[in-house]
């Protein structure tokens, strides 16, 4: 039931090829969301008793989520643009879940690492969007 409701989210989240329309960024995260919330119990590898996601993994999800349906939807015509595409998506999901430890942890060292992931991931990202092809 799990991976049929993963390749539903990705067949949905497919529809909508990557970019900045807003539409289809809040397309993607309703998607991905909904695709978190349907797949909270997770069921452990060697066991196939459902267990609650502990509340380190419930604070990841949506973040996690949202990084996986972005990379599964980005694309491009080449190696190299489905490359950026997917790095960009990847990048994103690295900031959110820096997000995510910056607003709920204690940790000093934690707190540190997550506001340098998030500095450098947030330039490359600009980065990436300002590449151009070689040809052009």
């Amino acid at each position: 039931m799990r991976a049929a409701l993963g390749l539903i989210a990705l067949v949905m989240l497919t529809a909508c090829e990557g970019g900045g329309d807003p539409v289809q960024q809040a397309l993607r995260d309703t998607a991905a969301a909904n695709h978190s919330a349907a797949t909270q119990a997770t069921v452990i590898e060697d066991d196939l008793s459902p267990r609650k996601p502990t509340p380190g993994e419930r604070a990841f999800a949506t973040s996690e989520a949202a990084m996986r349906a972005g990379m599964a939807t980005a694309s491009g015509e080449t190696v190299d643009e489905a490359y950026i595409a997917k790095m960009i998506e990847h990048h994103r999901g690295a900031v959110a879940m820096a997000d995510v430890a910056l607003a709920q942890s204690t940790d000093p060292e934690i707190r540190r690492m997550a506001q340098a992931v998030r500095d450098v991931q947030t330039r490359e990202i600009a980065e990436m969007r300002a590449w151009k092809p070689a040809s052009e």
